[in-house]
């Protein structure tokens, strides 16, 4: 049999059992169970193009909306013509009231392990290979996780159970909604042959369509491409694509107590990407929203902002912003990332970006100069 990693690919560890939750459609699936009037509506999350001069973009959809061929950081102006009028339904997104069930999700999760990392709001990975329940079963875990969620808060989610986080993501996104994925070690490879290149996760558009020129169009096509000749061709991204199409991560759950103490980030990957500046602000103002949420549920305030970007060749680039003062305000983290973005549109958008993301740092306690005097202004 030809070896196709030349000696250059690390000895694979697949004793950790590793599960990724994805919440199903989370935003719209929350406004859904809480508007029962929504039922077989198409709902879509963003702003109304009719009430905001055809602006705005789509930061989520139900799967009735996707049956139209909506999907998220679409311009809602698009979506408002692929769906019929009497079917759609556009909401403003609800960021606390999302932060407040997701914190009940996490709070299931954490019930079971401290070892859970934080992707989003509607997705994490769970490293149970020891766990505080003692059940050595993954499977079993995430099933009882997926019961209860249903059970207690009336909303679905996927999971895709592995050795690695990247097997375990391409595990939930393999069968949705309300989907069950399990990839043993003696399936991996097999199971990775017979995926499309596009359902690769970090696979953009141009990376799929690069490969395609070459022959690519599978994960066995990948498989029996040497690691020196995937490099030569895409550097980092090349050896990385080897690593996943032979079923190796040796990447590890974060756990986010480990992490959250240091940083507070949103970060969202595009399936297409991201071509348009005004999506992209957009994107950023609602990032914003989210993370301001979050730092005024844990009651931080931050001195500095970072933006995070990273185009269809998995090229990334970080930029940070140091603030005048320590704020949890999501005007200031917008301000703050759309002036890093600003030097970097040109370049990105032209390429496509793959994912945006903000993360504020620098951490300090609440004293009196953060305080929004505008709330107590008549």
């Amino acid at each position: 049999m030809t070896d196709y990693s030349d000696g250059l690919l690390p000895k694979n560890d697949t004793s950790r059992k590793i599960i990724h939750i994805d919440m199903d459609a989370f935003y719209a699936s929350v406004e859904m169970r809480d508007k029962p009037e929504l039922k077989n509506k198409a709902v879509v999350i963003g702003h109304d193009p009719r009430k905001s001069n055809g602006h705005g973009v789509v930061s989520t959809a139900n799967y009735v909306a996707r049956s139209y061929g909506v999907h998220s950081a679409m311009p809602s102006i698009k979506a408002f013509r692929l769906v019929p009028a009497e079917k759609l339904v556009f909401l403003e997104p609800d960021y606390k009231k999302y932060y407040s069930v997701s914190a009940e999700v996490h709070k299931m999760m954490h019930e079971m392990t401290d070892r859970v990392q934080s992707i989003a709001l509607d997705e994490a990975y769970l490293d149970v290979t020891q766990n505080k329940l003692g059940i050595k079963s993954a499977v079993q875990l995430a099933i009882d996780l997926q019961t209860r969620v249903r059970r207690e808060l009336k909303l679905n989610c996927s999971f895709g159970v592995s050795y690695n986080r990247f097997l375990a993501k391409m595990g939930s996104e393999y069968s949705k909604p309300f989907g069950r994925t399990v990839i043993l070690p003696s399936e991996a490879k097999e199971f990775l042959a017979a995926q499309k290149i596009g359902h690769f996760h970090g696979i953009g558009p141009k990376t799929e369509e690069k490969l395609a020129e070459m022959g690519i169009t599978t994960g066995k096509g990948l498989q029996q491409m040497h690691v020196r000749d995937l490099i030569k061709e895409f550097n980092r991204m090349g050896y990385l694509m080897a690593e996943h199409a032979n079923g190796i991560d040796l990447s590890r759950v974060i756990p986010d107590d480990e992490y959250n103490r240091k940083s507070i980030g949103i970060e969202r990957s595009y399936e297409p990407c991201v071509y348009d500046k005004q999506v992209a602000l957009t994107n950023l103002r609602n990032y914003a929203s989210e993370l301001a949420e979050k730092l005024s549920y844990g009651n931080f305030f931050a001195r500095t902002v970072v933006l995070k970007i990273r185009n269809t060749e998995f090229e990334t680039i970080t930029r940070r912003s140091k603030l005048e003062h320590a704020t949890n305000q999501a005007i200031e983290f917008y301000e703050a990332a759309k002036e890093l973005f600003e030097p970097l549109e040109d370049s990105f958008l032209s390429d496509g970006i793959r994912l945006l993301g903000i993360t504020a740092t620098d951490f300090t306690e609440a004293e009196f100069e953060n305080v929004d005097l505008n709330l107590f202004s008549s």
